[in-house]
């Protein structure tokens, strides 16, 4: 939980930075992809799906933003190799955000207790939701600008005793254990936010909706002074204070 927060900045938008947003397809990737193009930047889109890669950067694009898309597994590094070279072929300043989101959930929220999970399903999701972060920053390393943002979701069940949440739980804290190490190490800016209960497959449609949550990421990127991300995990309630938002 976020305390002593700083009163964020005027918003200042994203116009000429490049952003890669890893799960980008659906959910939550997708709304802050399609944010983020709103707000101006050149978006890099990812997914394990191909076809809906092109389908949402063509989504983005007919809105009037820029995107463009790579077909990514951020279980395989060389994927990640392949998508951070892209995303730096943008301007001149290198990759500026980072949102290392794609993550998977095996079974139904809330009905998964870690004593009943199988050995695949723990694999899976610890390659998925903790390796592929760490690969995602490991591989974004030599693109990032000198100024760049790392922003990785996150949730409570990382950190409160809740049951039914198996190797979902134990991934979530383990992003945030990945996500103080980069930021003790970096130099640049890796910090985790958690938007609560966000209405997307994992919820069954329960929660804020995705395109409202995508403004925190918005703010995240571009007005938190980074001594108030950097090593730390913001919530949905610094990010209303800090803007007014509901």
């Amino acid at each position: 939980m976020a305390t002593g927060f700083t009163v964020a900045r005027k918003a200042s938008g994203m116009n000429g930075l490049t952003a890669v947003v890893t799960g980008a397809t659906r959910g939550i990737g997708a709304s802050v992809a399609r944010r983020f193009a709103a707000d101006g930047a050149n978006v890099v889109v990812s997914g394990r799906n191909a076809e809906v890669v092109r389908r949402t950067v063509a989504d983005i694009e007919e809105a009037g933003g820029s995107a463009t898309g790579v077909r990514a597994d951020v279980r395989d590094e060389f994927d990640l190799e392949r998508l951070m070279e892209v995303a730096s072929r943008f301007g001149d300043r290198g990759v500026d955000v980072v949102v290392a989101n794609a993550a998977v959930y095996h079974g139904e929220a809330g009905r998964t207790p870690l004593s009943e999970e199988s050995y695949a399903a723990f694999d899976d999701t610890l390659r998925t939701n903790a390796r592929g972060v760490f690969a995602t920053v490991r591989e974004s390393l030599p693109h990032l600008d000198a100024d760049a943002r790392v922003l990785i979701p996150t949730g409570t069940v990382a950190r409160e005793h809740r049951s039914g949440y198996g190797t979902y739980a134990v991934s979530k804290a383990a992003v945030e254990a990945v996500m103080r190490g980069y930021a003790a190490d970096l130099g640049q800016t890796v910090g985790c936010l958690d938007p609560g209960v966000v209405a997307t497959d994992l919820t069954g449609g329960r929660g804020r909706d995705p395109d409202t949550i995508a403004g925190m990421f918005a703010w995240a990127a571009t007005d938190v002074p980074a001594v108030d991300l950097d090593g730390r995990i913001l919530d949905v309630a610094a990010w209303q204070d800090a803007t007014g938002e509901e």
